[in-house]
């Protein structure tokens, strides 16, 4: 083809890039940047370490697909290692010999995007893998390559092609069932984050199971390559459907009242056969769980079975979908609220709504256009801050029912604040709102009224049920608790509030943006008032804490550059920046290499800045912005103090445990001085 997505130059066979993976896919990234596909190795090397920490790409047989779209990515491509020291990516067969780093643009074109989605798929056929190891010169892996993604370039694949039979519907087979009895069929989603490589092996592993089992298995891609969409008839016909996908499902209704199995994606890789096993069960069993007409996540039992998710887990995701929806308003409305005190100073809370309605550009308040301007940037902001808790709800409601929940929890977070219960009621009030209109959703209606469901009467009758439970029920012992949990802040003082800041700069630095990071960002936010000096020590404490894990990777890196790779050191360059702007995330490449060190190092910093902070009294009147909101902060010298002691422990803890480690860096590989 024209422009082949891998040459011979980007393949390394035999090779010793290291021994961890964060090493193999700087090597690769290197190649890539060398060959000019890429314009930075660094960028292309994150981008591929942050996609890891999302879920490992290691596979069972010796394999993994490292991959990730980047902005650093000019062209789609691959770099291939056959390693002669295997390098442990997370399967759970061990380490891998094998390893493909797929890399494509933030734009790619479909078409590209089926060349690579054709070689993910060609991963899980054993005689394809055989040939990888036995092949002698990186030509003939080229060839190899070429040979499983020409079929991807026709127009039309051949009907017996492995793509065709994933993604158009596979004929059933005449030898499936006798010829009295009606063949079984199960429909399947696939998708990853990135939706280039697990949602088609995931596909075509399910595919392969079926024919094992001796029924027809249709999966519906739902990838970066585009996907045929599953026919109404098709869905219709199906026994039972299998959702294995790390993001949200495109259209589910439409399996309304199938039984279900339900996975992240890898399972469907590692476990297509007890899938597919589970999900004929389901089809006999009239008690199974099955899809609702309007829910994300529905259950026909009390118990999920073994191959759904979790309640654990799926509690999580329905509560970390409320707090990511919620924070825009957050970051939003707060920075418009300290851009409003920086120009009218901090007594514009009390004044900023007359100001707005009673004056305007032409009739200036008594403090002219710095004092108006204040005014109307933080009543912008209070606005805006005003839907953090029915946000919170609404999104909850969201993820259980999909969007008939929306105006239910939205009413929930709304009755939630209007009787004082804060966020403490929009969490409870989301959740029973997404439940009502879940329940209210399962149940049987003539097909006239079906129409009117998602429209009408979910929305209705669940705003009803939420909002009476709220106001009759829970409404006043929520808000009692909400108070006395603020009046108890309030009280803090010595030990016990240095204990406070110690456990949320514990959790700002365990997961760095996990769900412990954002409990204790959405804690702080949640309960910051100007008016309130406990809750803005609190949001001190936090956003100190959260700025020590970036800060102290970028020190450390650059105090002893040797115990670190190149790509890290580059990385620590970056880290100073994300650091001072409170982007924890900073030091995810870090973390995600070498967690065992750089986690627990980073809590001691954390603990440290915490506990400085609350002891100083600092305060901060902004939820987001780093150093660059300094005018929000009341005691700028203990922030600064808390900061820099955090830094400098995290620092010192991290370069200690890697001086501890047996085996040495590699800094530079051979593969990445001839790319270089």
């Amino acid at each position: 083809m024209s422009d082949p997505i891998i040459t011979s130059d980007l393949i390394a066979l035999d090779a010793d890039l290291g021994g961890e993976k964060a090493d193999v896919i700087e090597a690769l990234a290197q190649r890539l940047a060398g060959a000019g596909r890429a314009t930075s190795a660094v960028a292309l090397r994150d981008a591929a370490l942050t996609r890891e920490s999302q879920s490992a790409t290691g596979l069972p047989g010796g394999i993994a697909i490292p991959h990730c779209r980047s902005g650093a990515v000019k062209k789609p491509s691959l770099a291939f290692a056959r390693l002669g020291r295997k390098v442990d990516f997370g399967a759970p067969d061990g380490p891998a010999d094998l390893v493909f780093l797929i890399a494509a643009p933030d734009g790619a074109a479909a078409e590209h995007m089926k060349l690579l989605s054709a070689l993910a798929r060609a991963l899980v056929r054993p005689e394809f893998l055989d040939a990888l190891r036995s092949a002698a010169t990186p030509d003939e892996i080229v060839e190899l390559v070429g040979e499983v993604i020409e079929p991807a370039q026709a127009p039309v694949p051949a009907a017996d092609t492995p793509a065709n039979a994933v993604s158009e519907p596979a004929a059933p087979q005449a030898d499936s069932a006798p010829e009295s009895t009606t063949p079984r069929t199960i429909v399947a989603i696939t998708a990853c984050p990135t939706g280039i490589a697990h949602t088609y092996m995931a596909a075509d592993s399910l595919v392969a199971a079926g024919k094992r089992a001796g029924i027809t298995v249709r999966v519906e891609t739902q990838g970066s390559s585009g996907s045929t969409p599953l026919s109404a008839a098709e869905i219709d016909l199906a026994d039972a459907v299998i959702f294995a996908t790390d993001v949200g499902v495109k259209g589910r209704e439409r399996f309304a009242g199938k039984p279900v199995i339900e996975s992240g994606v890898k399972r469907a890789i590692n476990e297509p056969d007890a899938m597919v096993a589970e999900a004929l069960e389901a089809a006999n069993d009239p008690g199974a769980r099955v899809v609702s007409g309007a829910a994300k996540a529905e259950t026909g039992s009390a118990a999920p079975d073994s191959g759904s998710l979790g309640w654990g887990t799926r509690l999580r995701q329905i509560l970390l979908t409320g707090v990511s929806y919620m924070i825009p308003f957050v970051a939003a409305g707060g920075l418009l609220i300290a851009l409003g005190f920086l120009l009218g100073g901090y007594e514009i809370a009390g004044t900023a709504k007359t100001i707005v309605l009673d004056n305007s550009l032409t009739d200036l308040p008594a403090g002219g256009l710095a004092t108006y301007l204040g005014a109307v940037l933080f009543q912008i902001g209070s606005l805006a801050f005003s839907f953090l808790v029915p946000a919170l709800a609404g999104y909850i409601a969201y993820a259980i029912a999909d969007r008939p929940g929306l105006a239910p929890g939205f009413t929930a977070g709304a009755v939630a604040v209007f009787v004082g219960a804060g966020f403490l009621g929009g969490l409870v009030g989301g959740l029973i709102a997404g439940f009502a209109a879940l329940w209210i959703a399962k149940l049987g209606v003539p097909q006239w009224a079906r129409g009117l469901m998602p429209v009408v009467v979910i929305p209705l009758f669940a705003s009803l049920i939420v909002g009476v439970i709220m106001f009759v029920l829970l409404g006043k012992p929520l808000a009692a608790i909400t108070s006395g949990l603020t009046h108890w802040l309030n009280s803090l003082s010595g030990t016990s509030a240095i204990l406070l800041g110690i456990i949320l700069g514990l959790m700002m630095c365990f997961d760095l943006g996990g769900p412990v990071n954002k409990a204790a960002y959405s804690f702080a936010v949640a309960g910051l008032n100007v008016n309130d000096t406990a809750s803005l020590k609190i949001m001190a404490a936090v956003m100190a804490a959260g700025m020590v894990p970036p800060l102290a990777m970028a020190l450390a890196t650059t105090l002893r550059p040797k115990l670190f790779t190149t790509a890290e050191r580059e990385n620590g360059k970056a880290a100073w920046l994300l650091g001072a702007s409170f982007i924890s995330e900073g030091a995810i490449p870090f973390a995600a290499a070498d967690p065992l060190r750089v986690i627990p190092s980073m809590m001691a910093g954390g603990a440290v800045t915490g506990a400085l902070v609350m002891a100083f009294g600092t305060t901060l009147s902004a939820p987001h912005g780093g150093i660059f909101v300094f005018f929000a902060v009341g005691g700028i010298a203990g922030f600064l103090i808390a900061l820099a002691a955090g830094t400098v422990i995290g620092a010192v803890c991290v370069t200690a445990a890697k001086q501890l480690r047996k085996t040495p860096v590699t800094t530079e590989t051979p593969a990445a001085l001839a790319a270089a």
